[in-house]
């Protein structure tokens, strides 16, 4: 099995394929045309539905590639699952989503940032929803291609606010929504980031950091299992189901609660006959945390399945029931042609292009183990429940992403905290017993940050330890280490700040090509 594993991840990753993952797409591309040009066969503008189906097609493809690398990243880069498993596990969670969850009923203009009513011509409405898929396609494939996870629903968001405008002016945007949005960008990363880096500050303090992790292991785990799964609950409920079930926050939670109860007396049994094998380290309760992981990246998938499918399929339903019935909609019924298009384009987009962002997700950004991986899915669970009761605008991806940074940041923190303290406490000593530092000095720098408060606390003891001058500087590199890749922050910041303006711009451009082209 491993070796199969280890097939399929270098197959998927490796950059002699890359023509063949073009081939396949393309052929998913035609097939879409062939299809529904097939059943469309004498319908009136069937040329235009079957170009804005191959457009839709692409959307898909390219939030398969892009966004669910924020479901499954974190488990791929701490090890729970290896990249292939992550792919085919995503892949199968994603399309159910879809299919069973992604509704029969779809707005066409997401989040209400226009009124298309406004618009006195039908076919301005086709060419504006259009243009805004394409423009959204293009951007999330030119991030794909750099590396940067941005949000698809700020993709399509920025696509119809551009061809919007274009369209109707600038009196056709809802400003205040945009505001909000625009909050998101700020609001998400920061709540995914602080509530990841707290889960993980009282792991380390209830848990890792405690002399004999075995005993707080079987106290502490079973209960932060049984968070996760009401978090889980709750958010499968009110997010990844919502389309086939309506249930009200007290109901959601109580699901939640019933799926923590199991939890915690099913992990609380296992932990107890682990803990007679179990390493009394923090490697030994990463072990723990390794089934909790996949089940999180398969309902983080499901999710995301049902409820971000609609960015490629919303205007595709919005095109198709313009050009039948030549009226503007703001809702839309969803043909099963359009549901399987957008199902099966995250999946091709997913095993085709999605391990790139895995890879960077996972283990680019910062080094995750289990235990931080678990702390990112379950503040991205818990961000998203506590945000919709807040009414607040958030992004999931923004969110798991500000959660791997946020993990990261507070590794560093620390690190950088004892090192400091290890200084100022060896500053005071004299230089009668230089011999006794080197060693100690070593262990220190290779510790990692779990084991350096241990560490420090023995140096503590260690009244006669010394300090040199080369071993401060020593110290000093010890403490400036990056754990956060500063490059990656800055390369996401900057594709989050600028995916609305960019594809609003190149939706605005593809509308007027579009109308001078018909018109």
């Amino acid at each position: 099995m491993a070796r199969s594993s280890g097939f399929l991840d270098t197959l998927l990753t490796s950059d002699s394929t890359e023509r063949y993952r073009i081939g396949f797409s393309l052929l998913f591309l035609l097939g879409v045309w062939l299809v529904v040009g097939a059943f469309s066969e004498g319908m009136p503008n069937s040329t235009l539905l079957m170009a804005a189906a191959v457009i839709g097609g692409y959307m898909a493809i390219n939030i398969g590639a892009n966004d669910v690398a924020n479901n499954v990243g974190p488990a791929v880069g701490s090890g729970a699952l290896s990249l292939g498993a992550a792919v085919i596990l995503a892949g199968i969670f994603e399309s159910a989503g879809a299919l069973i969850a992604g509704g029969d009923v779809v707005s066409t203009i997401k989040g209400g940032i226009i009124d298309p009513t406004s618009l006195e011509d039908g076919r301005a409405f086709v060419w504006l929803m259009t243009a805004a898929l394409l423009a959204g396609a293009l951007w999330l494939n030119l991030a794909t291609w750099m590396g940067a996870p941005v949000s698809t629903t700020h993709s399509i968001v920025g696509g119809v606010l551009g061809a919007g405008i274009a369209a109707g002016g600038w009196g056709i945007a809802d400003w205040g929504v945009m505001a909000k949005i625009a909050g998101s960008w700020v609001i998400s990363p920061v709540l995914g980031g602080a509530l990841a880096a707290l889960l993980l500050y009282i792991i380390n303090k209830t848990v890792l950091y405690r002399k004999n992790v075995i005993p707080a292991a079987r106290t502490f785990v079973p209960w932060l299992v049984a968070i996760m799964a009401w978090a889980f609950g709750t958010y499968l409920m009110i997010k990844g189901v919502k389309k086939i079930i309506k249930v009200d926050f007290l109901e959601a939670s109580l699901v939640g609660l019933a799926a923590a109860v199991i939890a915690f007396f099913v992990v609380r049994t296992l932990v107890s006959r682990r803990a007679a094998t179990m390493e009394n380290s923090a490697g030994g309760v990463n072990t723990l945390f390794t089934w909790p992981l996949i089940f999180a990246a398969a309902l983080l998938s499901f999710a995301h399945g049902a409820n971000d499918v609609a960015n490629a399929i919303g205007p595709l339903a919005a095109i198709n029931d313009a050009l039948s019935n030549g009226a503007i909609v703001t809702a839309s019924s969803i043909p099963v042609w359009v549901m399987m298009i957008g199902a099966l384009g995250l999946t091709v987009g997913l095993m085709l292009f999605g391990p790139r962002l895995i890879k960077t997700v996972g283990s680019e950004i910062t080094e995750l183990d289990k235990t931080r991986a678990f702390c990112i899915a379950l503040s991205a669970a818990l961000t998203v429940i506590l945000a919709s009761q807040l009414g607040l605008p958030v992004s999931s991806t923004h969110i798991a992403i500000g959660g791997v940074f946020g993990v990261g940041f507070l590794r560093e923190y620390l690190k950088s905290n004892y090192a400091t303290q290890l200084h100022k406490i060896m500053e005071e000593r004299d230089e009668d017993d230089r011999e006794l530092l080197k060693p100690f000095l070593d262990d220190f720098r290779n510790a990692s940050v779990e084991e350096m408060e241990k560490l420090l606390k023995r140096a503590k003891k260690k009244k006669h330890v010394p300090l040199t001058k080369s071993d401060r500087k020593r110290l000093k590199k010890i403490y400036k280490e990056e754990m956060v890749k500063r490059s990656h922050l800055v390369r996401i910041a900057a594709a989050w700040i600028i995916t609305v303006p960019a594809s609003a711009i190149m939706a605005a451009l593809l509308f007027f090509t579009l109308r001078g082209l018909f018109v």
